[in-house]
């Protein structure tokens, strides 16, 4: 059964399109005004093996805060979808990742339950001209709507443009090893509960 999903968010300030498919090749289109954000999308793809389909379009005169949180709100919204019941997936996923001198940590579970624990001192303010306190955003909104409990620590890095990326390549790393089916756990929600 294909793990896929089309999820569409409009309000006054952004009209968000995402459609995703778990078991892609890692491939993304995306088209949302930020280049940088577009970037780390990217890494998410490439090192999950998901294929990511993202159109943005929000009140960038204003600034990116709408455009970034809502999309990681669409996007949390289509893994959701995607990933169904989760009847036998691994459920936990975790990554290290370094890039030079900088190296990150995520550590995840599918628990349907929201919760974020974001340790990361950029050290700087800005990438680019994107502000990184919206990284956080863009997790926030993820992780609310994906009803998934995400750590995420930056171990160390001086360049903040590395410590970012680093983030966005274990994040795709620990949610490609979350979403994976386990033979053994076939037909099976991993969870004493009986569901998640």
């Amino acid at each position: 059964m294909a793990r896929t999903a089309q999820i569409e968010r409009n309000t006054k300030e952004t009209q968000i399109q995402v459609a995703i498919n778990l078991d892609g090749c890692g491939e993304a289109e995306l088209d949302t005004g930020l280049p940088f954000l577009e970037h780390m999308l990217d890494q998410i793809a490439r090192h999950g093996l998901i294929d990511l389909n993202i159109r943005a379009q929000g009140d960038l005169h204003i600034d990116a805060h709408h455009t970034v949180e809502d999309i990681g709100i669409t996007l949390g919204q289509a893994i959701a979808q995607a990933v169904g019941n989760k009847q036998g997936i691994q459920r936990y996923g975790h990554a290290y990742v370094p890039l030079d001198e900088a190296l990150s940590r995520v550590v995840l579970d599918l628990s349907g339950r929201p919760g974020l624990r974001m340790q990361v001192e950029f050290t700087r303010s800005h990438i680019g001209d994107f502000d990184v306190d919206l990284f956080h955003e863009f997790f926030q909104g993820l992780v609310n709507h994906a009803q998934i409990t995400c750590h995420i620590d930056n171990l160390r890095g001086t360049n903040a443009h590395h410590q970012a990326e680093t983030i966005f390549k274990a994040f795709g790393r620990a949610l490609r090893l979350a979403i994976t089916p386990d033979p053994r756990q076939a037909g099976q929600i991993p969870s004493t509960k009986g569901c998640l």
